[in-house]
């Protein structure tokens, strides 16, 4: 069972729509990424709000603190990792609220990237539209959503 963030709104709603996302902070340099998640989660109530480098993150969310957080693993000199790090630290210190981050990984490789940044949640590029809204509505309900992430090999006897 995965505990429930504090933060969550109800989870009883369907899990299909995303009214509960009006504010999504989008972080990466590549427009095809970008146009991706905005298509994704559009709906009448989503505001987006993109910034093109890891470094423009904190003063968007000290600005704003958004719904949702998207961070493209590969974005400039301060990617993915180090965004996410870096809000953790600055919540951790009580310098800004918790922020729900969802990270867009390169390959499956980088799961372990993504564990290590403590991201609510993650997706492995190429991307599509099911797969980024399903793991949207994952965070914002307090949920975690792991993609990509393998079982520990067992031992060959």
């Amino acid at each position: 069972m995965v505990a429930k963030d504090p933060r969550a709104s109800d989870p009883g709603n369907d899990a299909a729509t995303l009214t509960a996302v009006p504010d999504v902070l989008v972080a990466t340099d590549s427009d095809a990424i970008y146009d991706d998640i905005a298509a994704a989660l559009d709906g009448p109530e989503t505001t987006f709000r993109r910034v093109r480098r890891g470094y423009d993150v904190l003063p968007e969310v000290l600005q704003r603190a958004p719904d949702l957080t998207v961070l493209d693993l590969s974005i400039g000199n301060m990617g993915g990792m180090a965004t996410a790090m870096n809000l953790r630290l600055e919540a951790g210190a009580g310098r800004i609220e918790p922020v729900r981050v969802m990270m867009l990984l390169d390959r499956q490789a980088d799961v372990f990237l993504a564990r290590r940044s403590a991201a609510e949640g993650w997706l492995v590029k190429p991307l599509d539209p099911i797969r980024v809204r399903k793991a949207a509505v994952a965070v914002m309900a307090g949920d975690r959503y792991e993609e990509g992430a393998l079982e520990a090999p067992s031992r060959l006897s």
